[in-house]
C-alpha cells in the first residue's frame, strides 16, 4: 500500500513553534516503510522568522522530519537565487524541479536538484516529478533571473523517462495553482500533488487524486496511491517534537522582534475572507500606515500580501506586525494619473479560479464596482471625484510595481521615492497612532 504525506506552502508555520512542532509529530505518526514525505513549495517562506533567517530556518524543519522530496514554489526564491542554493544545498531531501532553468542549465543542478527521479517504498516504486508556476518570474521579482518552461510539456517528458525506469505510480509535485486540472487532463498519472492556492483539497480530475493540504502547517495529506484515496489529517492532536519546537521558540526570542508597538482593543481578523472579499479593518490599517509613511494622495495594497494568520489582539509586538506583511521589499511612492488609478480598480477585481475576488486595500481612496460590469461607478480621492488627467501620489508596496501580473498598470517609471520596509512602516504607524482600523465604506462592491 504505498502511500504518500504531503506538505505544502507552510510558510507562517515557522513563525509557531508549537503546530511546527505538531506538524513534524504528525507526520511521523503517519510515517512508515510504505510511505514517501513530500512537499510542494513555498515551504521555506515567506514568514517572519524566514525574513530575518532568509528561508535558512526551514533546514531545522527539514532535517528533523526527513522529507524524500520536493520541488519549488515561487516564496522560495524570495530571497534571491543564492540562497535557495544554500537552502537545498543543506537540506536531505531530493529537490526536483522539471521546468525552472538557469541559463542554459536547470536550476540547482550544481547543488543536485533533477527533474524527477523514481524513489521506493517498501512495496512500490514511485516517479515524482516537480514543476512550478511560470508565473514565479513575476511574483518573486528575485527569480527573474531564471526561465521557466512550459509545466506540461515539461511532465510530459519526464514521465517517458519515469515509465522507462520501472516506476509503478506516477507521480507530480505541482507548484501551479489552478493549472493542476489542466495538468490532470493532459497526462496520464496516479496523482498531482497541489500547492500555490491556500484552499485545501482532496479530489479526483480525469481520474486523477489532486490534492492540496492548504497554508501555513494545519494539516498533512495522506494518499493511499493503491485505492486511489486521499485523507487529510489536522496536525491539532498531534505529539510535538519538543526538540524542535525548542528550536523554533529560542530562534523567535533571537530574532529581536518581540517589542510591543502598540495594544488592539477589538481582534482586527484576517481571514481569507477579510483579504479578498472588500474592505476590511485590516487592509484599512496597512493602506493607512502606507499613505501615512509617504505622505501621499492615496494608497493601495494587494490583498495577497496581506498574509492569513490569528487576529491581532492584545498587545500587538512587530513580529505580529511583521507576520501581516512578510516581506522584505519597501513601501513605494508612485505618481499615477486619475485614468491609471480608474484601471487600478479595474485591475482590482478578479474571477481567476472560478472565485469573484477583490484584490486591493486602499487608503484616501472610495470606489464604487460593478462587478458584472466589470465598471468602476465611482472613484473619490480625498472625498472628490477622480479627474483622469490629474496626477495622483500613491503610496504602494514595491513589489506591485515590478510584478506585472495583479496590477499592471504600475510599473517601475510611476516609483518616485520610498520608505522603510513593510512591516517596520505598520510598526512606526502603530507606534504613532495606534492600531484601531474601522471599516469607512472605502471599497463598494455590487
Amino acid at each position: 500500500m504505498p502511500r504518500l504525506l504531503h506538505y505544502s506552502d507552510i510558510e507562517g508555520v515557522y513563525d509557531d513553534p508549537d503546530r511546527l512542532a505538531r506538524l513534524a509529530g504528525r507526520i511521523e505518526d503517519l510515517r512508515g516503510p510504505d510511505a514517501l514525505v513530500v512537499g510542494t513549495g513555498d515551504d521555506t517562506a515567506p514568514g517572519v522568522l524566514p525574513l530575518v533567517a532568509r528561508g535558512r530556518q526551514s533546514v531545522a524543519f527539514f532535517e528533523a522530519v526527513r522529507p524524500d522530496a520536493e520541488t519549488f514554489g515561487n516564496h522560495d526564491f524570495d530571497y534571491g537565487l543564492d540562497a535557495t542554493r544554500a537552502v537545498v544545498r543543506a537540506s536531505p531531501q531530493r529537490w526536483l524541479s522539471a521546468n525552472v532553468r538557469d541559463g542554459d542549465r536547470p536550476f540547482g543542478h550544481e547543488e543536485g536538484v533533477t527533474a524527477s527521479t523514481v524513489l521506493e517504498t517498501a512495496d512500490a516504486r514511485v516517479g515524482l516529478v516537480g514543476v512550478t508556476d511560470p508565473l514565479t518570474r513575476e511574483m518573486s521579482p528575485r527569480a527573474n533571473g531564471l526561465t521557466f518552461e512550459d509545466p506540461l510539456a515539461a511532465v510530459e517528458r519526464e514521465l517517458a523517462a519515469l515509465r522507462g525506469a520501472g516506476a509503478d505510480y506516477l507521480v507530480v509535485l505541482s507548484h501551479l495553482g489552478g493549472m493542476d486540472d489542466a495538468l490532470a487532463e493532459r497526462v496520464d498519472v496516479d496523482a498531482v500533488l497541489g500547492g500555490h492556492l491556500h484552499v485545501p483539497r482532496l479530489e479526483r480530475v480525469a481520474g486523477t487524486v489532486c490534492t492540496r493540504p492548504g497554508a501555513n502547517g494545519h494539516a498533512v495529506v495522506e494518499v493511499d496511491l493503491a485505492a486511489g484515496t486521499a485523507t487529510r489529517h489536522a496536525v491539532d492532536g498531534a505529539t510535538p517534537d519538543a526538540d524542535l519546537r525548542e528550536y523554533f521558540e529560542t530562534r523567535r526570542r533571537e530574532a529581536g522582534l518581540s517589542q510591543v508597538v502598540g495594544h488592539v482593543e477589538r481582534p482586527i481578523e484576517r481571514t481569507r475572507s477579510h483579504r479578498y472579499d472588500g474592505e476590511s479593518r485590516i487592509g484599512n490599517f496597512v493602506a493607512d500606515a502606507y499613505r501615512w509613511a509617504t505622505d501621499a494622495d492615496c494608497a493601495l495594497h494587494n490583498s495577497g500580501g496581506i498574509r492569513e494568520g490569528p487576529p491581532l489582539a492584545g498587545d500587538v509586538t512587530v513580529a505580529d506586525l511583521a507576520s501581516v506583511v512578510p516581506f522584505d521589499g519597501p513601501v513605494a511612492l508612485a505618481r499615477v494619473t486619475g485614468a491609471e488609478l480608474r484601471a487600478l480598480c479595474r485591475e482590482a477585481h478578479s474571477h481567476a479560479h472560478g472565485e469573484s475576488r477583490w484584490l486591493a486595500h486602499v487608503s484616501g481612496l472610495r470606489v464604487r464596482y460593478d462587478r458584472d460590469a466589470s465598471e468602476v461607478l465611482d472613484l473619490r480621492v480625498g472625498g472628490e471625484l477622480v479627474d483622469d488627467d490629474r496626477t495622483y501620489r500613491l503610496a504602494t508596496n514595491a513589489y506591485l510595481t515590478v510584478a506585472a501580473h495583479e496590477f499592471p498598470t504600475l510599473t517601475p517609471a510611476h516609483c518616485v521615492g520610498s520608505a522603510a520596509v513593510q512591516y517596520e512602516v505598520l510598526a512606526d504607524y502603530a507606534r504613532a497612532t495606534g492600531i484601531d482600523p474601522e471599516r469607512e465604506g472605502r471599497v463598494e462592491l455590487r
